[in-house]
C-alpha cells in the first residue's frame, strides 16, 4: 500500500516537471511566433478543427485568402507567396497545437490524481489553479490575436503582455509547487511577510520588467535607439520631452517605453547588489549559493539585452532573452524559496 502511495506521488512530481518543461517550450515557441510575425497568420480561433493543418492546395488557399483580408497583410505582406506564407501558418500552427496538448497533458492526469487520493489536498488545490490559468490562457491568447484582425497590422501590446504575463506566473507556480514537494513543505507562494518583503519586491520588479519587455516586443520600441548605455546621444531619449512624463503610466510612446524598459534593468542590477549586501551582512549561509545563480542569470539577462540592441535585434539573440527571462525568474523563485524555508 505504502509502496503504491510513493509510486504515485513519485508519478505526480514528474508530471509538475514534465509540464513545468512544457510551459517553458511553449513560451520559446510563442515568443518565436511573436519576433518572426506570425501571430496573425491563422485569424480563425478554431478549437476543434484547427488541431490538423492544411492537407490540401485548396486549404492552403483558403487559409492564405483569410489572411489577405487582414491589415498585416494589406499594408506589410502584400507581396508575400504563398510559400513565406506557410512559414509564418507553421509557426502559429506549432504554437497553437502545443497550446492544445498542454491543456490536455495537464488535465488528463490531474483527473487521474484527484481519484488515487495519495495526493495532498494542498498540492491539488494548486493544480486546480494552475489548470484554470491554462484555461484562461487560451481565451487571452485568442483575445489578443483578435486585436489585429480588424485595424492594427500586429496584436494590442497590452493584450501581449497580458498572454506572457499569464504564462510566467503558471510556470513560476509549477515551480514553486516542484520546490515544496521537492523538500516536502507547504510554503505559500506569495504571503506578504516584512521577513520575506525584500524578495518578494525583488520578485515583483522582474515580472514588472517582463512585462515591460513584452511592451517593448510588441510595439517592436527595440527598433529604435539600437545603442547602448546611451539612446542616441545622451541617456534620454532625444524625442521625449518634460510633457511626455507627466502621464507616467502612457505606455503607447516606443522611446518611452525603452527608457523604462532599460531603467528598470539599471533598478534591478541595484537592488540586487543591495540584497547581496544584507544577505552577507546577516550571514545568510543557506542563500549564498542561490544568490551567485542569480547573479550569473541576471548577469547574463544584461548582456543578452544589451546585444540583442546593438545587433539590430537579431532573432537569435532575442529568442535567448526572453528564454534567459524565465531562467532569471526560477533564480530569483529559488533564492526566495530558500529564504522562507
Amino acid at each position: 500500500m505504502y509502496s503504491n502511495e510513493k509510486k504515485i506521488n513519485k508519478l505526480f512530481f514528474y508530471w509538475l516537471v514534465a509540464s513545468l518543461l512544457l510551459v517553458y517550450f511553449i513560451i520559446i515557441i510563442g515568443g518565436l511566433t511573436r519576433l518572426t510575425d506570425s501571430g496573425l497568420s491563422i485569424t480563425e480561433w478554431e478549437l476543434i478543427k484547427g488541431i490538423l493543418p492544411p492537407l490540401s492546395p485548396k486549404s492552403w488557399e483558403t487559409y492564405f485568402e483569410q489572411y489577405k483580408q487582414i491589415p498585416q497583410y494589406k499594408l506589410l505582406n502584400f507581396n508575400m507567396s504563398l510559400d513565406e506564407f506557410k512559414i509564418i501558418f507553421f509557426w502559429e500552427y506549432f504554437h497553437r497545437v502545443l497550446a492544445r496538448f498542454i491543456g490536455i497533458f495537464f488535465f488528463i492526469p490531474l483527473i487521474y490524481f484527484y481519484f488515487t487520493k495519495k495526493i495532498k489536498i494542498e498540492y491539488l488545490k494548486v493544480c486546480y489553479l494552475i489548470l484554470a490559468l491554462i484555461v484562461g490562457q487560451g481565451i487571452v491568447g485568442w483575445y489578443m490575436v483578435k486585436s489585429g484582425l480588424v485595424n492594427d497590422v500586429t496584436v494590442s501590446h497590452y493584450r501581449l503582455s497580458i498572454h506572457l504575463s499569464i504564462a510566467i506566473l503558471i510556470i513560476s507556480i509549477i515551480f514553486w509547487l516542484i520546490k515544496n514537494i521537492t523538500y516536502q513543505k507547504n510554503i505559500a507562494f506569495f504571503k506578504i511577510s516584512n521577513r520575506n518583503f525584500p524578495f518578494q519586491f525583488f520578485i515583483i520588479i522582474i515580472y514588472l520588467q517582463i512585462i515591460m519587455g513584452a511592451f517593448v516586443s510588441g510595439l517592436d520600441a527595440g527598433m529604435i535607439y539600437q545603442s547602448w548605455p546611451k539612446m542616441g546621444n545622451s541617456y534620454f531619449p532625444n524625442d521625449i520631452s518634460i510633457e511626455s512624463f507627466k502621464n507616467i503610466l502612457e505606455f503607447d510612446n516606443h522611446s518611452l517605453v525603452q527608457f523604462y524598459h532599460r531603467s528598470l534593468a539599471y533598478f534591478l542590477i541595484i537592488y540586487v547588489i543591495s540584497l547581496s549586501i544584507f544577505i552577507y551582512i546577516k550571514r545568510l549561509v543557506n542563500l549564498y549559493r542561490p544568490l551567485k545563480i542569480l547573479f550569473f542569470f541576471l548577469f547574463l539577462q544584461i548582456v543578452l539585452g544589451v546585444y540583442t540592441l546593438i545587433s539590430e535585434l537579431n532573432i537569435y539573440l532575442a529568442s535567448m532573452h526572453q528564454i534567459t527571462s524565465v531562467l532569471l525568474v526560477f533564480s530569483a523563485l529559488n533564492l526566495y524559496y530558500f529564504r522562507s524555508k
